[in-house]
């Protein structure tokens, strides 16, 4: 048996509502699921993205729960790469620049290929990145 693909990434957020709002609105994804005070699903493209409130996956799920999901979570900030060609990390360094989003780093990996850093309301590192850094 071998894993073929990466379905969904998690990350464990302080401020669900900010950021909801900058992965819907800054970076587009798409709202698919929310539990207040819990979770928020997005997608992008094939794949989700789950922002968690830290401390409420916390929490173990009632005996009769639907969907019996083992408490998780982590501590700290956590980091996610999106995937971009070479024109889109242009464009979105200048569009996320226009929005008031400082740009953390931006470099050339020796490998080749670009990433640029941000950081989400909550800290977390997010990275664009062409998929050629890892020989996509």
């Amino acid at each position: 048996m071998k894993a073929r693909a990466v379905l969904e990434a998690a990350l464990y957020v302080d401020d669900l509502a900010a950021c909801e709002a900058f992965y819907r609105d800054v970076l587009g994804l798409e709202l698919v699921a929310r539990v207040e005070g819990r979770h928020v699903f997005l997608r992008c493209g094939q794949n989700m993205v789950l922002l968690f409130d830290a401390e409420a996956t916390k929490v173990p799920p009632s005996p009769d729960a639907k969907l019996p999901v083992p408490p998780h979570g982590a501590r700290g900030q956590g980091h996610m790469c999106f995937a971009a060609s070479a024109e889109e990390l242009d464009s979105w360094m200048r569009y996320l620049e226009a929005n008031g989003i400082a740009i953390e780093a931006a470099f050339e990996w020796p490998q080749g290929g670009r990433s640029i850093y941000i950081r989400d309301p909550s800290g977390n590192s997010i990275e664009f990145a062409e998929p050629k850094i890892w020989g996509f």
